[in-house]
């Protein structure tokens, strides 16, 4: 995974847990907008999910966050 995709994963995980919690849940359309303008690294964090890690469609996001930051 890319640094930036990485980076942004972390932080939005981050305003999340800081806005609703530990036990908030997320997808990974989370890291992006609404209008698909990076195709290529939405493909990216969808692949990483659901190929690479077989993750339901929400998950915790500190879940998320731990896995990242241990480059899995």
């Amino acid at each position: 995974m890319r640094t930036a995709l990485r980076e942004k994963i972390i932080a939005v995980c981050d305003q999340k847990i800081a806005a609703k919690g530990d036990n908030v849940g997320l997808s990974f359309y989370a890291f992006f907008k609404n209008k698909n303008d990076d195709p290529e690294l939405l493909m990216e964090a969808a692949t990483w999910w659901i190929q690479t890690h077989q993750l339901d469609h929400f998950v915790k996001a500190q879940k998320i966050k731990e896995m990242v930051q241990q480059n899995l």
